[in-house]
């Protein structure tokens, strides 16, 4: 059957791609901006890349109509605090108007859990897209899940930071929220298990796992699976401002998803109960279960997905082509070159950089420049990468964004997505034997020059270290 597939470089998306190819079903995937979504890498041809904007009704033009299902998977939580809800809205009547026009006969919806009288705005947001989806002509079914626990998880990471960093955690009131999580895994196989099941036409589903805990027992929980001792105090004074400025110092979210999340957070999130995992015979994994299974994963590099793949920046959202060509009018540059004697070795080096490697060199000034980014409200060091040795274009590299990465050019390229004044690029580039280490900065107005000039003694020290030691 032929299946329109939104949200596909997102964490969900990106997971059940591979699941619907298996099943051999032909995929239309809809992308904001191609060049962050490699098809290569799935070697089929069933599968179908459109570039559309949801936000924009004239893009949508392109989406076949001989379709038969569809999975609505677009989130704006992420992108912006005040805003999100009303992109949503318009996302979803774009996506309405135009898939009404095909033959579809289902719309599948990933929701949240929404049974409290005072919603949070993320909540009531997403409760919101499912009544906009309901107008349309086809079936829809909507499953709503809690905090989704699984590697690469926005959730998951942030209680891995917040376990693995502090052995005393001074923590807000709504620790003792009560949610139901659920495991990734579960998620995937309800999305796919649902698929033109006409039983499930016309219904909203909640989806969670077998147990409910609050977000301190699952700190607790995690801990004791790392084999860390950790504790807790909890105090009521902690504001929902502060309590957002907790977790982006604490841990690898951005400030915008903190908000977000927060707000989320105080609303208790339990399942209706259902029998839809029994009609689809899905085994529900424990807490437990669902992250020492996320650490399989990360153990044998296979992290598919992650949160930080998100759009962050405005100029990142404008498309990766546009970033592609680096300027060179009115910029500033560092370039070196090195003749290497081991190419294969060096670009293995190159594609390594970054999370847990470092930067080869200086690593303690590279984590100053980390820190002072997060006071002034960028992401910091810590979104680290998915993968110690692979890189794919659109993943993010610490408070990079991958532009371009290809082993057979042996070409990487980043785009700077920290708190600057101006705009930066870093590209590493082999030819004839020789690494060439690029770094492109260009100045927005008379403080972005103020800034690299000040700044020229800590780059040669950097890039002429971290040159040396990737070429050794």
């Amino acid at each position: 059957m032929k299946i329109l597939l939104t949200g596909v470089t997102g964490y969900i998306g990106k997971r059940l791609l591979p699941v619907l190819l298996d099943a051999g079903h032909d995929i239309i995937c809809c992308v904001r901006d191609a060049s962050r979504f490699d098809a290569e890498e799935f070697q089929t041809e069933n599968l179908e890349v459109l570039e559309v904007n949801f936000l924009d009704q004239d893009s949508l033009t392109s989406i076949p109509r001989d379709l038969d299902a569809a999975y609505y998977l677009i989130h704006s939580m992420s992108s912006t605090v005040k805003d999100f809800e009303k992109l949503e809205e318009t996302c979803a009547r774009n996506f309405v108007s135009q898939v009404t026009q095909t033959g579809l006969k289902q719309v599948i919806y990933l929701s949240g859990i929404a049974n409290d009288d005072q919603l949070s705005d993320h909540l009531r947001s997403r409760k919101g897209v499912e009544e906009i989806l309901s107008t349309g002509s086809f079936h829809l079914t909507t499953l709503r899940a809690g905090i989704i626990v699984g590697s690469g998880s926005a959730s998951f990471e942030i209680i891995r930071d917040l376990v693995e960093k502090l052995p005393v955690m001074i923590a807000p009131k709504w620790l003792k929220t009560r949610s139901q999580p659920i495991s990734i895994r579960n998620v995937i196989q309800f999305l796919n298990g649902v698929l033109l099941l006409e039983r499930s036409y016309d219904r909203v589903f909640d989806i969670g796992g077998p147990e409910i805990l609050t977000y301190r027992e699952m700190l607790l929980i995690f801990a004791k699976i790392r084999d860390l001792k950790r504790f807790i105090l909890m105090v009521p004074v902690m504001t929902p401002k502060l309590s957002s400025y907790w977790l982006y110092f604490v841990t690898s979210t951005s400030y915008k998803l903190a908000m977000n999340l927060v707000d989320s957070m105080k609303v208790e999130v339990i399942c209706r109960e259902n029998s839809l995992a029994e009609w689809l015979g899905i085994h529900l994994h424990t807490y437990e279960e669902a992250v020492k299974l996320a650490f399989d994963k990360i153990e044998q590099q296979e992290v598919l997905s992650s949160w930080t793949d998100a759009l962050s920046g405005r100029a990142i959202e404008a498309g990766v082509n546009k970033l592609m060509q680096v300027p060179t009018f009115g910029c500033l540059s560092d370039s070196r070159a090195v003749k290497i004697k081991d190419i294969d070795r060096t670009v293995d080096k190159i594609w390594a950089i970054g999370g847990t490697t470092g930067w080869y060199y200086a690593n303690f000034l590279w984590s100053v420049r980390g820190f002072i980014d997060k006071l002034f409200g960028g992401v910091g060091l810590r979104r680290g990468r998915k993968n110690r040795k692979n890189i794919r274009a659109g993943e993010t590299l610490d408070f990079w964004r991958v532009l371009y990465a290809s082993r057979v050019e042996r070409r990487l390229l980043l785009y700077a997505e920290m708190k600057l004044p101006g705009e930066a690029w870093l590209e590493f580039k082999i030819k004839d034997k020789v690494l060439h280490q690029t770094a492109t900065f260009r100045p927005r107005g008379v403080l972005g020059r103020i800034y690299w000039y000040m700044l020229i003694p800590m780059h040669h020290i950097i890039f002429r270290g971290m040159i040396r030691h990737i070429a050794q």
